[in-house]
This record gives C-alpha cells, structure tokens and sequence, in this order.
C-alpha cells in the first residue's frame, strides 16, 4: 500500500534560519526544500540576526546554517529567548539548541559512561595550569564554537605551541583535548539520524598537512556504511541525551572516531549540522516526511499518497 504523507492546503510558511555568513539556502539543502514543498511546505531563508525578520509570521522555524552563532553568542541566546517568547515552533527543541551550543555537554556524556575524547574545560586564563600535566600534541577550543575557530594544535611545551596559545582570547572557556591521530590516518565518522531513525554517514577525511576535516580547509567527504558497532555507539549517545531530558531530537550528527576499537563520540551536532544530503539524496525525503509529521498539528493537513 502506498505510504500516506501529510499534505498542506493552504501551505505551511517555514523560516530555514540562516546567517550573515550564509544569508541564503545552502547547496546541500537544496534536495530538502524541494522534499518539503511536495508535502505543502513552503521555506524561505530568514537570517537570526536580521532584526527586521518577523518570526510570528511563519508557521515554524527550522535552525539551518546559523554558522556564525558561536560568534555572537551572546546574541544568539538572546534570539533563542525572542523565540521562546513569542511561542513560535522551533526545530530542534529550544532546550536542547541550548544545551547543545556549549560543548561542555561532552562532559555530561561522559557520566552516562559514554565514551568521548578525553576532555578538560578550562577557563582561558588558566590554560598554561590545565596543560602543566599533559604531555604530547594536544587541541585547543572554545567550548562555544565551530569551524576551527579559535582552535590550535600543537605538542605541550614548544615555543611554537606556547606562541598559538597567547593569541586565544582569554575570556573564553576551552576544552583540552589530546589529538588523535586517527582522524589522519582512518578518518572522522559523521552518522545522520532524523526523528531518531539513522539515515547515513560520510567518513571525513582531511586534506595534506591539516588535520581539520571541514571541506573549507580541504577535507573530504564520502558516503560510507559505518560498522554495527559504530551505529551502535552512536545511537548509546543519542539515548544518553534523551537520559538526559532531550527526548526530542528532529535531526542532528553524531561525530566520531575509532580508538583501539571503541567509538569516540568528538561532537553532537542538534543546532546547524551540515547533513551531507547530497552525499544520499534519499535522505532529505525521510527529513521533509518526518518534518511534515511532526508539523501536522499546526495546521489540518490534506491525506496525500507520497
């Protein structure tokens, strides 16, 4: 029997959230847009941080490519109490967006016995103190950010390493991490889930002489079946974080790597993941389905044969 999907008549009016960095649609969402329009949704791009955007005038807003909110984060969470107050629906939940945007919350994986990279936050003017005990190569971050930034790599104790450290802000808050030489030589997992149902993965590899994955500094990405213990480790993670009081989880990336046989959850992406549609086109038709399910309360939809 053909499988029923929502259909909205009128249509749904949707925000996707974007950003001064990347006021317009992103490429890989593309496939998503076209999905959610055969079920009566229409979206249109709409930056957080353009003061003259009236959110109560859509139906709901999707959080997309927010890239810059680390940034102005500040800001931002005052845009996340905007949104809250105006009761406009939001995708992912507001409290998990939250506490998402710190990624302090690896630590609180960690008490659920979920395995992560081994981390110690540390306030910025106490770096020099965190690292006093370490040894090796480690990485350096804000525990609010993305794309690299503000982030430094190097062994403890050389002078170049000790110069890369002075030029952090220290008003932030970081995360110590040691590298792991894994995501060099075998590669950074990412695996989609959507509604809590996995979708697809991509192996993310960086380029010559980096170590960052993201494809701005040259890193790849390939569509790659992950193993049944990977899946597995990945959707623990997930549980933990419903464990935690976030049952609702629409859409996020869980990051990893393997170390001596166990998967290291790196980062859980709920706000502005990159989803690698194109890297699986059938996934932004499982999103757009489980979106319109989602939304059907917001307005009698129209029984239509997917």
């Amino acid at each position: 029997m053909p499988i029923q999907s929502p259909h909205f008549d009128p249509p749904l009016s949707i925000a996707l959230v974007t950003s001064q960095v990347h006021p317009d649609v992103d490429d890989d969402d593309h496939g998503l847009v076209a999905a959610l329009r055969a079920h009566g949704i229409e979206s249109a791009p709409r930056m957080w941080n353009d003061s003259s955007v009236d959110w109560s005038a859509f139906d709901a807003l999707l959080v997309r490519s927010t890239w810059d909110y680390f940034q102005h984060y500040t800001e931002f969470l005052g845009w996340y109490a905007r949104i809250a107050e105006l009761g406009t629906v939001i995708v992912n939940p507001l409290s998990l967006l939250i506490w998402n945007s710190d990624k302090r919350y690896l630590l609180d994986l960690a008490k659920l016995d979920v395995p992560i990279i081994p981390t110690t936050l540390a306030r910025g003017v106490e770096l020099e103190t965190a690292l006093a005990s370490m040894s090796g190569e480690v990485v350096v971050k804000p525990s609010v950010s993305g794309g690299a930034w503000h982030t430094v790599r190097g062994r403890v104790g050389s002078a170049e390493f000790q110069q890369a450290l002075a030029s952090l802000p220290r008003e932030l808050d970081y995360l110590v991490q040691p590298f792991m030489p894994q995501i060099v030589e075998e590669g950074e997992w990412s695996l989609l889930f959507f509604g809590g149902a996995y979708s697809h993965a991509v192996l993310k590899k960086p380029g010559s002489d980096d170590y960052r994955v993201q494809t701005y500094f040259g890193g790849t990405a390939d569509a790659t079946a992950p193993s049944p213990h990977i899946l597995a480790s990945a959707q623990r993670a997930l549980q933990a974080v419903a464990e935690l009081g976030h049952r609702d989880q629409a859409y996020v990336r869980v990051d990893g790597v393997v170390d001596a046989g166990v998967f290291r959850i790196m980062e859980l992406e709920f706000i502005e993941p990159f989803l690698h549609l194109r890297a699986h086109p059938p996934a932004a038709t499982l999103f757009a389905a489980q979106l319109a399910q989602r939304w059907q309360t917001l307005r009698k939809p129209e029984a239509a044969e997917a």
